[in-house]
């Protein structure tokens, strides 16, 4: 989990440098096609069959890529309206989402004393990191979308935990989500206005080559293997260091300056994290 949370912090520089020379949401429709075709691959390669789409596993899968898409195209549109570290804060509220609907639907996953007091703690870091830059202009429309967003995110995590797509292959689930929000994400770029006018330096198409091949495809795909076997509320708990290593990126990567009380929030994160994770968090039955 912390190097997959180390690559999403990267991600949301490759997305911000792929954004130079793609539409954001045309940007985000092609990585998913992109990643479509190397999980067809790799199963081939792999030998693992994608045959039973048609199962138990179709119509949750089918929400489950609705969802999927619908998040991102609710981030895009989102940010049009709302500054960068608002929607950071509004996003990451999914955590509490997937433990709320874990608590519910799983019963190996309930909502201990214990991690929801890491919950809050991890998310304290999250808001030590970003609120003071969270006063920039923004709009309530903006900051419902980002909310909304982290509803979609967390309720994928959960409906691929409670329904049949836990038994299903993780190659399988991510195809769903892939397929179904490309065909929506593509659909929904030209109606947002987005110009198909492509800048195409190298700079872009290594952003994007990282967008679709490291991400979308490979960090996607250990994510969901993780889903299958892992409590969901303390997998998602993990998702707040996601933004501290993307301001980290930013300051290696793009030279962008960082607070001083940076250090602060992430030992705030860890606790949190700590919390959650530690064995009387979590029930004696829990994976």
């Amino acid at each position: 989990m912390l190097i997959l949370c180390l690559a999403w912090g990267l991600n949301m520089v490759a997305v911000k440098l792929g954004n130079a020379g793609i539409p954001p949401v045309l940007q985000a429709g092609v990585r998913s096609l992109v990643a479509a075709a190397l999980v067809a691959l790799w199963c081939r390669w792999r030998g693992i069959s994608l045959a039973g789409w048609r199962g138990e596993a179709f119509w949750p899968g089918l929400t489950a890529g609705l969802l999927f898409g619908l998040e991102f195209l609710m981030i895009f549109i989102g940010l049009q309206h709302t500054s960068a570290a608002r929607a950071v804060l509004f996003l990451y509220g999914a955590p509490f989402f997937v433990a709320a609907g874990a608590h519910w639907l799983l019963p190996d996953d309930k909502l201990t004393p214990a991690r929801l007091a890491g919950l809050v703690l991890a998310f304290s870091g999250l808001l030590l990191a970003f609120g003071d830059k969270a006063q920039g202009a923004s709009s309530w429309m903006g900051d419902l979308l980002l909310l909304g967003a982290g509803l979609f995110w967390g309720a994928t995590t959960v409906l691929v935990k409670a329904s049949a797509l836990r038994r299903a292959a993780p190659a399988l689930v991510l195809q769903y989500q892939l397929v179904v929000s490309a065909l929506l994400l593509l659909a929904a770029s030209p109606l947002l206005g987005e110009s198909w006018r492509l800048t195409l330096t190298p700079t872009v198409m290594l952003a994007f080559a990282y967008q679709a091949i490291g991400v979308a495809f490979a960090s996607y795909t250990a994510w969901f293997w993780l889903v299958g076997r892992y409590s969901a509320s303390r997998l998602s708990a993990f998702s707040f260091l996601t933004p501290i290593f993307g301001v980290l990126a930013g300051v290696v990567l793009l030279g962008e300056a960082v607070g001083s009380l940076l250090v602060v929030a992430m030992a705030l994160v860890a606790a949190g994290l700590w919390l959650v994770n530690r064995p009387s968090a979590t029930n004696t039955n829990s994976p």
